[in-house]
């Protein structure tokens, strides 16, 4: 009989990189929340309403990707073969998702997102990759 293979620091690596990155962007979230409740003027001004839309999309991408991590952490324990490609596409997607909208905040003018904005793209495929790595993963 084989026995289950062991991704305990695996895991243990997502749960800590999940719960700390998820303490970053509930912080984040609530910085935002009391610029807008305390009407902060160079936050709440006209003309930065992109810079706005950018940061929650940043605080919102990045709290989900956290969890995503928690989750992917109870997952890896079930894992029939090393999840090692999906554990490194969910820390880049992690980085590049919420940091490509962090970056787009700034620098972009006309209602246009900075540069910053192409890490995006980059993100969202190396999130799908993670996910059909993951499942792969999960065969018998």
């Amino acid at each position: 009989m084989t026995s289950k293979p062991d991704f305990s620091a695996l895991s243990a690596r997502h749960l800590r990189f999940g719960w700390g990155s998820l303490l970053v962007f509930v912080v984040l979230g609530g910085v935002l929340e009391a610029m807008h409740g305390f009407k902060v003027d160079w936050y709440l001004s006209f003309g930065s309403e992109t810079q706005r839309l950018m940061w929650r999309l940043a605080h919102a991408h990045g709290t989900l990707l956290s969890l995503v991590h928690v989750a992917f952490a109870f997952t890896a324990t079930r894992c029939s073969t090393e999840p090692r490609v999906a554990s490194a596409c969910f820390i880049g997607a992690s980085v590049a998702l919420p940091g490509g909208f962090l970056l787009g905040a700034f620098g972009g003018g006309g209602g246009d997102p900075g540069v910053g904005i192409a890490l995006v793209p980059m993100g969202l495929l190396l999130m799908l990759v993670g996910v059909a790595a993951c499942l792969r993963s999960l065969r018998p």
